[in-house]
């Protein structure tokens, strides 16, 4: 699915790595956010789904157009300067988009799946998802860096698993207003 929305040889050549990582994290943060703060707030599973998913799509596709924007900003500048950047590496912005917004959905859904499909217990079956979608998507940066898959897994699910505490901590401390 990818090579077609990004073009030829997308795995072997780890150029949008930056923005598959950023996305793929970005999406599983966020969305696991809203499943944290909802299961903090002690709120109807059903509001996870509804909350999930709307902030699965709007966010992950917030995420794209904000790559694109920001891609688009740099080649304005860089013509305003009349230095005559051009990307010789084949991205555009409208692939970068496409990269960050597809990284978003497929990552960011992890934290869903458990409640899609009703598997008890329901917050603590998404902690687990999530914590391995983190790791996987960390190991995966070995494929095209010099790092191992341990280290790479393990750094990216513990600034992952950081960012989730937050969102849960904060939907427990909020729990009393909703």
């Amino acid at each position: 699915m990818l090579e077609t929305l990004l073009g030829d040889d997308v795995e072997s050549s780890g150029r949008y790595l930056p923005e598959l990582i950023y996305g793929a994290n970005d999406g599983i943060v966020t969305t696991f956010a809203v499943v944290a703060g909802v299961a903090g707030a002690s709120l109807s599973p059903s509001i996870v789904i509804v909350l999930g998913f709307a902030n699965l799509f709007a966010d992950g596709f917030s995420m794209g157009m904000s790559n694109y924007l920001s891609e688009r900003s740099e080649e304005d500048y860089h013509d305003a300067r009349g230095d005559g950047h051009a990307r010789t590496d084949g991205k555009t912005p409208v692939r970068t988009a496409a990269a960050t917004f597809a990284a978003f959905i497929v990552a960011g859904w992890a934290p869903l799946f458990p409640y899609v499909l009703r598997l008890e217990p329901l917050f603590p079956v998404s902690i687990a998802v999530t914590a391995a979608a983190f790791f996987a998507v960390g190991a995966s940066r070995s494929l095209v860096t010099n790092r191992s898959w341990l280290a790479n897994g393990v750094e990216m699910f513990v600034v992952g698993m950081a960012a989730a505490t937050v969102a849960y901590v904060v939907g427990n401390l909020l729990a009393g207003v909703a």
